[in-house]
């Protein structure tokens, strides 16, 4: 089985619509008409090996927090001194697009329960936070 590609902040790229593994034709054609990159470059390998976010790579720009972390030269977040910083914020903008806000979550998760056992919940997590509705006090509990 392919290694489960986590990115240092707590995306989980295996679970993205990008991820190489998991991307479509329909995928790449709506997404290359919204952004007019081309259809055959929207793929991502995930945030390892040298890598970065697809978006970030065709702006030319780098991204701040995986420049952080190898910096500190810690392997996720969750293990900075600074945890959790402000690379971590959530932020209101586009977040029922992107799954920005779900990071500290995952990294909590991942430093309290372990990175495989986080992984097999992962997909779950992702799809409370784009599908259930709001209520306050309640969180991402199930129903």
């Amino acid at each position: 089985m392919k290694q489960k590609i986590v990115a240092p902040c707590g995306i989980d790229c295996f679970n993205c619509e990008m991820f190489e593994d998991n991307v479509t034709k329909e995928f790449q054609e709506r997404i290359s008409a919204k952004t007019k990159i081309p259809a055959e470059k929207i793929t991502c390998k995930g945030c390892s090996g040298g890598n970065i976010c697809l978006f970030l790579e065709v702006e030319g720009k780098t991204c701040k927090t995986l420049d952080c972390v190898n910096k500190k030269g810690v392997d996720y977040c969750f293990n900075c001194d600074t945890f959790p910083c402000e690379y971590l914020m959530p932020l209101a903008n586009n977040a029922d697009k992107f799954p920005q806000n779900i990071k500290l979550y995952n990294l909590c998760l991942m430093k309290r329960i372990g990175i495989d056992a986080w992984s097999e919940m992962a997909g779950d997590i992702r799809k409370t936070y784009f599908t259930k509705n709001l209520k306050i006090g309640e969180g991402g509990i199930k129903e």
